[in-house]
């Protein structure tokens, strides 16, 4: 049991760890506005195109067949679609404004991301304490861009402070994932491949529904197109 507690600390670490230095870089910088908003968005969601192009969907796509992988991105798309008909219900949402209820969404699909890569750190861990510690190293260092992603929006309508809160916990899922994986020891490649591929379509509807629509409306559409071509970049490097 007490392994098991190691396996989800070191998950939730790598999650936490990840999400908010992300959250720390925007903290750093300060509340954006215009151009420089314009950019963290359009960044934001290039990055998260290159992960997503990079790792989550050819890595479902090897895990299981073609039909898992799809029939998970079309889940995360459409997963995505009805809660941002549902984040634009709460007061919260609506007294912060637009880019409260992106950052929220963006939380979400980071949640949503996370908790696979949960899973693969147990089931890791699992195989041997090397391999789980790598992966674990891994996806937290993977996840600084997502933290940034996230802390971008909601720097601007809430205090740096509460952003980088917010996106520290957005890393959590990654713990029960590990959690998850060290109590069963395996997990199915079917279901890995279908949560990946959920995970890949809940971002590409955010990348672009929210975050690149709203990235040409705040400044200059060249400033923008600049951000996503930089993010996509560090996106496929990380």
């Amino acid at each position: 049991m007490n392994y098991v507690l190691l396996v989800s600390c070191v998950g939730t670490l790598a999650g936490m760890l990840g999400t908010g230095i992300g959250g720390l870089i925007i903290l750093l910088l300060g509340k954006p506005r215009g151009d420089t908003l314009g950019f963290l968005l359009a960044f934001s969601g290039g990055v998260m195109l290159g992960v997503v192009i990079s790792g989550l969907l050819p890595e479902s796509f090897q895990l299981g067949s073609a039909l898992t992988a799809a029939g998970g991105t079309y889940a995360g798309v459409f997963a995505m679609f009805a809660l941002s008909r549902l984040a634009s219900i709460p007061q919260a949402v609506r007294i912060r404004g637009p880019l409260f209820r992106t950052g929220f969404l963006i939380g979400l699909g980071i949640a949503m991301h996370n908790f696979p890569e949960g899973l693969a750190i147990g089931t890791g861990y699992a195989a041997s304490d090397s391999l789980g510690l790598e992966l674990a190293v891994a996806l937290a260092l993977h996840n600084i861009p997502e933290g940034m992603a996230m802390a971008g929006p909601l720097a601007a309508e809430m205090s740096p402070a509460w952003a980088f809160l917010w996106t520290t916990l957005a890393g959590l899922p990654m713990g029960l994932g590990a959690l998850l994986g060290a109590l069963l020891g395996t997990v199915s490649r079917a279901a890995l491949s279908f949560a990946l591929g959920c995970a890949g379509g809940a971002m590409l509807y955010l990348v672009f529904q929210e975050l690149l629509p709203q990235s040409y409306g705040l400044g200059s559409p060249r400033i923008a197109s600049l951000g996503a071509l930089f993010g996509i970049m560090v996106g496929l490097l990380m």
